[in-house]
């Protein structure tokens, strides 16, 4: 299935004169507190966020997984669902892959595919956290990690076919999540297994072509429970450093004990220049992976104020590459990550209305009190007209869920692949 320009035009013709009201009247209030409405509309028109493939189909939980019918079962249709959503929201014009369950059978083909959707190719991941099948070896206790020299290699090799693949369609980055780790005191040397995760890793490293960048990924706990051994962002930063200037840590909202302090995570990453990365998603316990806003929207507002704040302000950091990673078991995955995308634009325009000179000079002066309303005015603030506007001028929809469910998009799916088909790779 595909939407046509036409189809969203005539929607937002029922919808467009609510909306010229809601701008108008946030415009001039915008304009009245020496706001640049049109540069914050173009940047939000610019922010673009990957979708990942395995985002795509219901996910689920070690418990169990509950399907969601019309489900993409290859690559093709992953990538046609992925132009649904940005046909929609126009936001969402990167697919980021899983090997090895997204290996193109025909590279040209998915290539002119993709680019019929305005769909690029983002950061390709490594699968070394599950047994491949005809495998020679088993990552059960680990893969860049393991005590055995045949288990890394085969790893190491992994990646490398990892990005050769990701080279084909034109992605420049990789990125590495380990699973590697312990559930029991004693069952491993944490010295040796950081020192051959690192070896490893500078494996890797001298695989990338020049113009790749390697992004590192975190976990304090799952699927081991004990110890994992790229814990946190220090040992991801610690071991970027020693590959080379070309390795980044990236960022998982989920990935982190409770409460942890990312913004402060994210400051301190790019006045480094080493944040390469940030996956979106939520969370009220651990790694949920619930839809982007739903449970913390005013920590991800204060997360896009530390990042807006680095982007001017850091140019020793490149631009991050931006993905949602939410997996779950109950919603339309396409309408999840609908709302995902709605959720990190709204945060990402409410931190553009800062004033950051302003919020310095009241840090500078001990102003607490300021310093608070700055932040918190940005946040009660209605942004949606803002993220509607740039929907508008890019052709998207002004409400995307709205729009979905009148062209009845989940139901054409089913049609077209059937009741009973499965997302791969999951």
């Amino acid at each position: 299935m595909r939407i046509d320009k036409s189809q969203l035009s005539d929607i937002n013709k029922i919808q467009v004169q609510g909306h010229n009201a809601r701008f108008a009247f946030l415009a001039d209030t915008l304009l009245e507190q020496g706001k640049d409405v049109n540069t914050i509309v173009q940047k939000l028109q610019d922010f673009q966020v990957a979708i990942p493939s395995w985002a795509l189909g219901a996910g689920g939980t070690r418990f169990g997984r509950f399907g969601f019918q019309g489900e993409p079962s290859n690559l093709e249709q992953k990538i046609d669902d992925v132009g649904l959503i940005h046909s929609l929201t126009q936001t969402s014009g990167a697919i980021s892959l899983h090997i090895p369950w997204d290996v193109p059978n025909d590279y040209s083909a998915i290539k002119e595919l993709a680019v019929s959707h305005n769909i690029l190719f983002d950061a390709v991941n490594s699968n070394t956290f599950q047994d491949q099948k005809n495998a020679a070896q088993s990552y059960k206790f680990g893969s860049l990690s393991n005590t055995s020299k045949a288990v890394r290699e085969q790893a190491i090799a992994h990646n490398i076919d990892v990005i050769k693949i990701g080279d084909k369609l034109g992605s420049k980055s990789l990125t590495v999540w380990l699973a590697d780790g312990a559930n029991f005191p004693g069952q491993s040397n944490f010295q040796s297994a950081l020192q051959n995760t690192q070896e490893s890793l500078k494996d890797i490293y001298r695989g990338l072509p020049d113009d790749w960048k390697l992004f590192i990924e975190y976990k304090p706990y799952e699927p081991n429970f004990y110890s994992t051994v790229i814990q946190d962002w220090g040992t991801s930063f610690m071991l970027a450093n020693e590959c080379g200037e070309k390795a980044y840590t990236l960022v998982d909202l989920g990935h982190h004990l409770p409460n942890t302090n990312i913004e402060q995570i994210v400051s301190t990453l790019m006045s480094k220049g080493k944040l390469g990365g940030f996956h979106f998603n939520d969370s009220k316990y651990g790694d949920d992976d619930l839809t982007v806003g739903s449970v913390k929207p005013y920590a991800l507002f204060l997360i896009f104020n530390a990042l807006v704040y680095g982007m001017e302000n850091n140019p020793q950091n490149p631009y991050p590459a931006w993905m949602i990673d939410a997996s779950h078991n109950l919603k339309d995955p396409l309408e999840d990550l609908i709302q995902s995308l709605e959720a990190i634009q709204e945060a990402y325009a409410r931190a553009l209305l800062i004033d950051q000179k302003v919020l310095t000079e009241a840090q500078q002066n001990h102003d607490i009190v300021k310093c608070q309303e700055i932040l918190q005015d940005a946040f009660r603030t209605d942004v949606r007209p803002l993220l509607e506007k740039a929907r508008l001028n890019r052709g998207g929809a002004l409400n995307p869920i709205s729009a979905y469910r009148s062209l009845h998009v989940r139901k054409n799916l089913v049609n077209e692949r059937g009741a009973n088909s499965v997302a791969s790779g999951l």
